[in-house]
């Protein structure tokens, strides 16, 4: 009898500190989770604010990048492509643009069997290049007008 009682207390004692063990792991738990989602909110706050002053330095450069765009779409070539076109390095070496373009130009005219395909590209390459030697000319007026 005294046996059953022991073994009784055991059981008992046993299962309420098992509830009490789950009961403070369960707190444990809601107390992790709250920990990392408020880290995760941190993060999510200081990653829209970086991308926030990213969007704010694109906006205060857009007219440039607005005018690259307008000009690649125009033509059809980005920069690079008009100065591999035409094999040039320097965009402001106009003796090799104006050479280079009539070379290329004279070479693939379709009455000598040349291609009207790479003729009009050789055009749009020079068009391009000439776009922006027209964007590099105002800016560079103005920052001598600001000194």
């Amino acid at each position: 009898m005294v046996a059953r009682w022991i073994a009784q207390l055991i059981v008992s004692s046993g299962s309420v500190v098992a509830r009490a063990f789950t009961q403070a792991l369960r707190n444990e738990m809601q107390g992790m989770l709250y920990f990392y989602l408020h880290h995760i909110f941190l993060i999510v706050l200081v990653a829209m604010s970086a991308a926030r002053r990213a969007a704010a330095e694109r906006a205060a450069n857009s007219s440039t990048v607005d005018e690259t765009i307008k000009a690649n779409t125009s033509t059809g070539l980005s920069l690079d492509e008009a100065m591999q076109i035409l094999n040039i390095q320097d965009i402001n070496d106009l003796d090799a643009v104006k050479k280079n373009y009539d070379h290329l130009f004279q070479v693939n005219d379709k009455k000598i069997g040349g291609s009207f395909y790479i003729q009009s590209k050789v055009v749009r390459a020079k068009e391009r290049l000439e776009m922006e030697m027209n964007n590099q000319t105002p800016n560079s007026t103005d920052a001598k007008t600001d000194v």
